[in-house]
């Protein structure tokens, strides 16, 4: 594999460990700043078709899916985490 393919696949696995890893309100915030992310650099550079367009608006973008992300965990869930029983079913409780 090349250098352009390893390191990408690899920070997609670091993402994908680190979010089994957290709140539901953490999961939220970091699906909200990757979509984000995405978005804004797609607009960046239909817009300015150049590479600091799509960088500021794929920043851009992170933030704002971020905030959204966090800010739109219900409630009840806000500080609870989920628990896979040896049954398989989750339940939602304080986190350990």
């Amino acid at each position: 594999m090349t250098r352009r393919t390893i390191l990408p696949l690899t920070l997609a696995t670091v993402a994908a460990i680190v979010v089994g890893c957290a709140t539901e309100q953490n999961q939220r915030g970091l699906g909200g700043a990757l979509v984000g992310a995405g978005t804004g650099a797609v607009a960046g550079q239909l817009i300015g078709r150049n590479t600091t367009s799509t960088v500021a608006g794929a920043a851009g973008g992170a933030l704002v899916g971020a905030a959204i992300g966090t800010a739109t965990t219900p409630s009840y869930n806000r500080g609870n985490c989920r628990y896979r029983q040896p049954d398989g079913t989750i339940i939602i409780a304080r986190c350990r």
